[in-house]
């Protein structure tokens, strides 16, 4: 009888306090925002797990800080730069296409804001007076005629020919810029899609590729770093417990599998970036509509590796920088075939 009435108080307690947590924190009422920080919090517990443990067993990194401090000074500093380019990353924005069309329509925008009215009757420019009640009307219609500038811009940047089914979303009914896809996880569309990251909670696109290859870059070096202080503590000849080999070896072999997927990972955003690419388009290529056509050899967005390393990691543009379908003679010259004089004249850069 007591365990019978223990648990019903114990559930009740539960979801007292799990109901608490949400009105403090709102943001934890979403399931998938609730295992976005879940997961945050479980990568960010492993890496101060494995650099912690590191600190604790091995008494030859602590004596090497006192002599050397420099070197651990600048090991911690990559570790601190690592987890604040993660958080940074993951709190970034992918480029979502209704902020592009907002700011868009705002710095291209034909017609300004119509001007509230007092309670007298306002006069217009030519002397005539318009009636009050006119004015909502004349605002709605306004409001109406600001998306325009986005409309007409995304049409130029596809060829003739295309219907507006064939580049409007049919989840949130936005108008679709080239190389854009529908996020069903962030119910959001996303220029320059490349995919959604489950670790950063986030999407990665045209926004965030740059933080997001930087991020992975910080984090292989760390690993290695990491896993080469891992072998030097395993093979000193100093006296300790079997259990502090036995939890090194542990942590070291989740290290070693988690380098492999890291480097991997750098290798293959390396790839992307050379070619103008994103992993949706690399992937999917045959479901994407402008795609469909081309073979696999050529990357209709590519402007050569130098120009493509240039545009990613020094070019200053706006995140909601839109990029044009190549246009069939474009392709065409994409296609041919590289002689000696396309070689010395470094048409492949």
């Amino acid at each position: 009888m007591t365990t019978v009435g223990f648990c019903p108080s114990v559930r009740e307690a539960w979801e007292g306090a799990t109901e608490l947590c949400f009105r403090l924190f709102p943001c934890l009422s979403d399931p998938a925002r609730r295992s976005a920080w879940g997961l945050k919090a479980a990568l960010l517990f492993m890496h101060l797990v494995i650099v912690g443990v590191l600190f604790l067993f091995d008494r030859d990194l602590i004596q090497k800080t006192q002599k050397e401090p420099w070197y651990t000074s600048i090991y911690l500093v990559l570790f601190a730069a690592t987890l604040f380019q993660y958080f940074f990353t993951s709190s970034s924005s992918p480029g979502y296409v209704v902020d592009a069309m907002k700011a868009w329509n705002e710095a291209h925008a034909t017609f300004t804001q119509t001007p509230r009215t007092s309670k007298q009757t306002a006069a217009s420019k030519d002397g005539s007076l318009v009636c009050p009640m006119v004015v909502p009307q004349l605002e709605r219609s306004i409001s109406g005629m600001n998306s325009s500038p986005w409309v007409k811009q995304v049409m130029n940047l596809y060829p003739l020919g295309l219907s507006r089914r064939n580049w409007t979303c049919s989840y949130c009914n936005v108008i679709q810029p080239p190389r854009t896809k529908h996020c069903h996880d962030c119910d959001k569309c996303v220029l320059q899609f490349d995919h959604h990251c489950v670790w950063l909670g986030t999407c990665i696109g045209q926004g965030n590729h740059r933080r997001f290859w930087w991020y992975i870059f910080e984090e292989n070096i760390l690993s290695i770093w990491t896993s080469i202080l891992y072998i030097s503590f395993l093979k000193a000849n100093t006296t300790r417990q079997w259990w502090m080999d036995a939890v090194a070896i542990m942590l070291l072999a989740i290290l070693l599998i988690a380098l492999i997927f890291l480097l991997l990972l750098l290798l293959f955003h390396s790839y992307l970036i050379l070619t103008n690419q994103t992993t949706y388009e690399l992937v999917r290529r045959r479901r994407i509509s402008f795609l469909r056509g081309i073979p696999d050899g050529i990357y209709p967005f590519s402007k050569g590796i130098c120009r493509n390393l240039y545009d990613f990691c020094c070019s200053c543009t706006s995140i909601y920088s839109l990029e044009r379908l190549p246009t069939a003679e474009e392709l065409e010259a994409k296609a041919k075939p590289y002689t000696r004089v396309d070689v010395i004249s470094c048409r492949c850069c």
